[in-house]
């Protein structure tokens, strides 16, 4: 996968001097396409193409479409993934080398692997582990930028909330996940009637060769302009309270292996195929109670100045002084700083990564070490743990990220249409 650029080489011809030889020009690498102020370097571009077919490679059964095909949906993506970089980079965001390490230490251990084994793999597999460490770091950012931007254009109401719960699917206390590939054939805002004909043509075409045998990644990769299409389309394992309702209508009457027909949607018609089904009902929540302190740096204490005083911090916990004092006094975390650091009973899914793994790890009674998260510096203390009925409360919570993850899987695409329609973009191939 075409990693982010450390250095921009200088483009164009640059002159080489050998011994006894004329000068000669030489092409060191080419734009690919102009993206804004920014470039896409063609190096960027094989690179990219190199590892998808890798990954295409390591699935047994899928093919490659047309070299001129792929060439284009990977360049898409480049492009696509390049004005979202220029929004992180304009916003001040960044993923540290510490978040970044608990990124791959979470990756290697889903792979039952220590992080030592898991770059020997790397290494193995022919891979160059920095470029891989900073492809993961690209990867984290743009999820960053994508959350920070479609999650201000969402908001959940009351009522939906109370709707969700009244409707059928709300009731359900055991909810079917499917795991799901798609096939998106996307419409422009303001479709012409023509334009909506065609595309349902062809997303019917589509649903012959798939009834005809071809295979579902394949076509993805080649047909599909869905983000994930470089995937083989695969969305992983998805709730239908966390599908858009038309999307959720038709999975519901499949089962394993079966294909819907083509499915229209504001954004285009979809192909939904269910690779698998999995059921289950949760009764039971471990719930952990916890407060903490964070400090962030800022325009009159610098990172490395955050970072002593969070230490120092620490040390006077050690020492015996007052959690509750010190968070009211240094944490920047007004809410609950006020509260003596307070946040209440929490469980698994409701914080970032990086403070659910200490809190889950830190005993009964006992502070934390500092670790840092997106947000900043934090020192945390796990004050008790139990398991708790799911309850009203429980049933609340669900709903409401039910329906702000289906309301984020629907204004993604839109935001992502948005920010390529609103760039400037030049291909140079």
């Amino acid at each position: 996968m075409a990693l982010s650029k450390l250095a921009r080489p200088l483009l164009g011809l640059l002159l080489m001097t050998a011994p006894l030889h004329a000068v000669q020009a030489e092409v060191l690498d080419r734009i690919a396409a102009v993206v804004n102020e920014d470039i896409v370097l063609e190096s960027e571009l094989e690179q990219r193409m190199d590892l998808v077919r890798q990954q295409v490679a390591a699935r047994d059964s899928t093919r490659l479409p047309p070299e001129d095909v792929l060439r284009q949906q990977v360049l898409d993506r480049l492009i696509l993934e390049n004005i979202q970089m220029q929004i992180a980079e304009r916003q001040g965001m960044r993923i540290s080398d510490s978040q970044l390490n608990q990124a791959i230490s979470r990756i290697a251990a889903q792979n039952g692997m220590t992080l030592p084994q898991f770059r020997d793999a790397l290494i193995a597999e022919g891979q160059d582990y920095a470029q891989a460490r900073e492809q993961i770091r690209r990867e984290m950012l743009l999820t960053q930028v994508q959350q920070s931007s479609v999650n201000r254009r969402i908001s959940v109401s009351e009522q939906e909330v109370q709707n969700f719960l009244e409707s059928e699917m709300g009731q359900q206390q055991v909810q079917a996940e499917y795991r799901l590939r798609n096939i998106l054939l996307a419409l422009p805002e303001g479709a012409t009637p023509a334009m909506i004909q065609k595309a349902e043509a062809e997303a019917l075409a589509l649903r012959e060769q798939l009834e005809q045998g071809a295979d579902f990644a394949e076509l993805a990769i080649a047909e599909s302009n869905a983000p994930n299409a470089l995937q083989g389309g695969e969305l992983g394992w998805r709730k239908e309270t966390e599908l858009p309702e038309a999307l959720a209508r038709a999975i519901s009457k499949l089962g394993p292996g079966e294909i819907s027909d083509p499915i229209k949607t504001p954004g285009g018609f979809h192909l939904l195929k269910v690779e698998d089904k999995r059921g289950g009902k949760v009764q039971l929540v471990e719930q952990t109670q916890v407060r903490h302190i964070l400090l962030k740096p800022n325009e009159i204490r610098s990172e490395s100045q955050t970072r002593r005083l969070i230490d120092d911090l620490y040390q006077r916990l050690q020492e015996g002084q007052p959690f509750d004092e010190l968070a009211r006094r240094y944490s920047d975390d007004a809410a609950s700083g006020s509260q003596g650091g307070d946040l209440g009973w929490t469980q698994n899914g409701q914080m970032v990564p990086e403070f659910e793994q200490v809190m889950n790890n830190t005993p009964e009674g006992s502070i934390s070490r500092p670790f840092e998260s997106r947000f900043g510096w934090h020192i945390l203390q796990v004050q008790d743990r139990r398991t708790q009925d799911l309850g009203e409360e429980m049933l609340e919570s669900q709903a409401r990220n039910s329906i702000r993850q289906r309301k984020f899987n629907e204004e993604l695409s839109n935001w992502l249409r948005e920010i390529r329609s609103q760039a400037y973009i030049e291909r140079k191939i």
